[in-house]
């Protein structure tokens, strides 16, 4: 059943991390990735596979992406002589608005805010017009390895995707770590699929906004938090759209529940479908999982092409 606001409420305080690792703390639950969990991570790795769990860069736009990315060259092939330098060269240029539901990448802990505070308490004056001050993506500047582990639940349900506003419950994720033979554990990066590269592959793209995403039932969160995932990742932004309580203070309980109160990370976007088919063509649903975010001063988060090494 959709949840009520005071439901979402009483998870939200009930999942708190705040002060858990220190009231300076602003990594939240990176730091449950420890030299153990990175040494599990190692472990996983059985057939030297690699796979991008990221998508090619949104540069035309589209009902799901209204800011598409800019590439631009800058010297092309029919100009590229420089011969004071003694050099023949091509260069382009980038720019990108990532946040959205159309790139790839990681939400740092001061995106989201609640009540006008985001993790570990810090108010939101604390990100100002030239960046955040707290909480920035620059808590992993060092880059991210840990064992990430996929949940197919399209594979789960014998059909290619989720519907967009279906929402997976935290039985569908028990019933997909039995039948996968995978257990999340503490520090893992855990990846939820919902086939939705399968259904904009069949069925063309579609407009989050007018016809929804599928994604978690906030009745999950407890389930993430007693496993103590140190990121959620997925194919879509992780939150079922629309959400289950529109006009209220939460509007997105899954990012607002993991972002400002466990202090979990999101990969939001990400390409999952190469990495499904991987992983049921070996049966193996753990592996070693690389995040490097850009090392961004003040960044509210990173476009990434995280790599999964099975």
């Amino acid at each position: 059943p959709a949840p009520t606001l005071a439901r979402i409420e009483e998870i939200f305080e009930s999942v708190k991390s705040w002060g858990r690792w220190g009231k300076d703390d602003q990594a939240g639950a990176l730091n449950l990735i420890t030299p153990e969990v990175r040494r599990r991570a190692a472990a996983a790795v059985r057939h030297g596979r690699v796979v991008s769990c990221s998508l090619d860069l949104p540069v035309d736009p589209d009902v799901d992406n209204p800011h598409p990315a800019l590439h631009m060259m800058v010297v092309g092939g029919d100009d590229c002589v420089f011969p004071d330098f003694g050099l023949e060269t091509t260069s382009d240029f980038v720019g990108i608005a990532f946040h959205g539901m159309a790139s790839s990448h990681l939400d740092a802990l001061c995106h989201v805010l609640v009540d006008g505070k985001m993790y570990n308490g810090y108010p939101a004056s604390e990100v100002k017009s030239t960046g955040a001050k707290r909480n920035s993506i620059m808590c992993a500047k060092e880059g991210i390895v840990s064992r990430g582990v996929l949940l197919d639940i399209p594979r789960l349900l014998g059909r290619p995707w989720l519907e967009p506003c279906e929402a997976i419950d935290p039985e569908h994720l028990a019933a997909a770590e039995k039948a996968q033979g995978v257990t999340v554990e503490e520090g893992d990066i855990l990846l939820v699929a919902t086939g939705r590269d399968a259904r904009r592959e069949a069925k063309g793209r579609w407009s989050p906004v007018e016809v929804g995403m599928p994604g978690l039932h906030v009745e999950c969160i407890p389930w993430l938090h007693e496993r103590g995932i140190s990121i959620l990742g997925s194919d879509v932004v992780s939150d079922v759209l629309p959400g289950p309580c529109p006009g209220t203070k939460f509007g997105m309980p899954i990012h607002q529940c993991t972002l400002v109160a466990m202090g979990v990370h999101l990969l939001d976007n990400l390409h999952l479908g190469s990495l499904m088919s991987a992983c049921a063509e070996l049966s193996q649903w753990e592996f070693q999982l690389t995040v490097a975010p850009l090392r961004i001063e003040g960044g509210t988060g990173s476009p990434v092409n995280p790599i999964a090494l099975l």
